[in-house]
């Protein structure tokens, strides 16, 4: 079976997700959990960081963006509202989101003429405070580009491109995302994004 990413041993993972330099990560729509749905991610030297196994159906309104050791970073879930909903990451486990507020939402724009609608991302229960985002799609329906509320780039994800210059599958994405960006958050927000596509 072909790899995704070259095997390499692992080391011990950085307890920190914030780096002083760019990051590139590869996103492999596929879960480690045989007939599971979700995702697994590789940073730049081929190790696991962060993996989504979701043994429910796709689209699940509840799902755990977790570490290679399992241990849960953001349980993510979806609040139904009328036809279109929301989405709101916690930064707990199951036992405590329901004590907590959401460290971040996603709301999905609806405008009927437009297909390509952005979301909006708000990160923070005080509105005084919050800071925003917006996922902006890009060609291809899971490649898409993360802004600031001034319109700076904060990370991108698109179709990976083998070094030879060949497309690879469809299910295989490049993640990179600028310094002194959380990466946690970045993939909790990418998460949202494959499942508003249905996706994982």
């Amino acid at each position: 079976m072909a790899k995704v990413h070259p095997c390499t041993s692992c080391s011990s993972l950085s307890s920190s997700y914030l780096t002083s330099r760019r990051e590139t990560f590869t996103i492999w729509m596929k879960s480690l959990v045989m007939h599971g749905n979700g995702c697994t991610v590789f940073d730049s030297n081929g190790e696991i960081v962060y993996r989504i196994d979701n043994y429910h159906s796709k689209c699940s309104s509840e799902v755990y963006l977790m570490d290679l050791r399992g241990k849960v970073l953001f349980t993510i879930r979806r609040k139904k509202l009328h036809v279109f909903g929301r989405w709101e990451g916690y930064k707990s486990n199951d036992s405590r989101v329901k004590k907590e507020k959401p460290w971040f939402q996603v709301r999905k724009h609806c405008k009927i003429l437009k297909g390509d609608s952005p979301c909006e991302v708000t990160v923070g229960c005080d509105k005084a405070q919050a800071s925003c985002y917006t996922i902006e799609r890009l060609d291809g329906k899971s490649s898409c580009k993360i802004v600031d509320d001034a319109g700076r780039l904060v990370a991108e994800v698109k179709q990976k491109q083998a070094s030879s210059g060949v497309m690879l599958g469809d299910d295989v994405f490049t993640l990179v995302v600028e310094p002194h960006i959380d990466h946690s958050f970045i993939m909790g927000i990418v998460v949202v994004y494959g499942l508003i596509n249905h996706k994982m």
